[in-house]
């Protein structure tokens, strides 16, 4: 049996892994980088509080010694269902089942500056790229002599309220407060403000009304500037514009608003649902197909009773969906029924900055804030690292940070002149 999956994050990796050493299976994973990241931890490159190498491992390295795994570099560019194959930008590839693990890209809502001059956080690129840019940004505040130049280069406006903009907006702020004061004496005082909207009436709004009040109270006292019902209308000439007309003269807007699916030639429009998202039944099959599947954010699955409006778009739905896609593959070869997906809600949680956290937990009811909901989420996020490497080299840069309340990866590293005006090579 010929798999192909597209796409290397939760879901993609968690079903080629179950697939591994079962040799009735043929697995070929296709990604466009040639390694596996952690999303949830994006922010803290961004931040400089990670390396890159912490959240992230080469596939080829993950399937060291896995007889039945192979990686393909490549990105797809369309879908031949009539001949059971994929074309990807450095050529094509058969398949007897494909599976669509393709996660969501950043929704811009139509906003062209917005998505020409905003800054995204979905990608190690994007995170770097900010890290970068937010540090240029100091340096330059440094030598400005125009105090209004200097207030729009210090001032952060993060649009989204959501777990990942909670937490940029916490690790800002105590940056802010402590080891940019230390680092940068000579901005004390010159207006650096954050900003965190969201178009909602609360921040976190998927979680319990305990942890939405805990998180805004604990942001309030770091000194982020809370905007709630406010939607980001357009980001041009140094001004964040609102939906109600008001404007902030900023440098920076970090885009953490929203996602959609991704489109793909040769999969039929009515395919998708809402968000774009690949409408598959029970087991994970796109509607209308015999071979192919879609799991984790790329697909809507409205057959689970206790979601009749489509899985969150988490990492342990993507996770938990591969896994069960993976007992099917193996079902199917053995001639035995397959099991209809099933969410187990683990829990929510967030981190707001140094020892504050909120967890809710679903069965039984349960809310935690403060050091204990702090631990809990880094144990969770360390466990859910790919591989021991990754997680030693993390709890190190956490124990450091913890402990000295500072880091040092703080270094813009920017790609040659070269690398900027080359075309990437899998681009035709």
């Amino acid at each position: 049996m010929k798999i192909v999956i597209v796409g290397g994050g939760f879901a993609g990796v968690n079903l080629a892994l179950d697939l591994a050493k079962h040799n009735k299976f043929e697995v070929t994973l296709v990604d466009k980088n040639n390694y596996n990241f952690f999303p949830p931890l994006i922010y803290q490159v961004a931040t400089a509080f990670l390396e890159p190498s912490s959240i992230s491992y080469p596939f080829r390295k993950l399937f060291k010694g896995k007889g039945n795994l192979a990686f393909r570099l490549g990105e797809l560019q369309s879908v031949v269902t009539t001949e059971n194959k994929i074309i990807l930008s450095n050529g094509e590839l058969g398949y007897d089942y494909l599976v669509f693990a393709t996660g969501a890209e950043t929704n811009f809502f139509g906003m062209e500056n917005v998505k020409r001059n905003a800054t995204p956080m979905k990608t190690v690129e994007d995170a770097i790229g900010m890290r970068n840019r937010l540090l240029q940004q100091m340096e330059r505040a440094t030598i400005s002599e125009d105090p209004e130049e200097v207030r729009k280069l210090l001032t952060v406006v993060i649009a989204g309220g959501g777990p990942t903009g909670v937490e940029i907006s916490g690790m800002f702020a105590e940056m802010r407060n402590g080891i940019l004061r230390q680092e940068y004496p000579e901005l004390a005082g010159k207006g650096s403000e954050i900003y965190l909207v969201d178009g909602g009436d609360a921040l976190l709004s998927p979680m319990s009304e305990a942890s939405q009040k805990d998180t805004y109270e604990a942001l309030r006292k770091l000194g982020v500037k809370i905007k709630l019902n406010t939607h980001v209308s357009d980001f041009v000439d140094d001004k964040v514009c609102f939906s109600e007309g008001e404007c902030i003269e900023a440098k920076t807007l970090i885009w953490a608003a929203g996602v959609t699916g991704k489109v793909f030639e040769g999969v039929p429009p009515e395919a998708y649902g809402r968000g774009r998202r690949m409408l598959v039944d029970a087991y994970n099959k796109l509607i209308g197909s015999y071979n192919i599947y879609a799991i984790g954010d790329a697909s809507l699955q409205q057959t689970d009773p206790n979601f009749p409006n489509g899985h969150p778009q988490v990492a342990q739905v993507a996770i938990q969906q591969g896994k069960t896609l993976a007992q099917n593959f193996r079902r199917m070869a053995e001639h035995q029924p397959l099991k209809p997906f099933a969410y187990h809600d683990k829990g929510s949680m967030a981190i707001i900055g140094r020892a504050k956290a909120v967890v809710d937990m679903p069965s039984p009811k349960l809310h935690f804030k403060g050091v204990i909901a702090w631990l809990a989420w880094l144990f969770i996020h360390l466990i859910s690292l790919i591989n021991h490497r990754n997680r030693i080299k993390t709890l190190y840069n956490w124990m450091v940070a913890y402990f000295t309340k500072d880091q040092s990866l703080r270094m813009i590293i920017k790609p040659s002149v070269m690398e900027k005006v080359q075309e990437p090579v899998l681009k035709e």
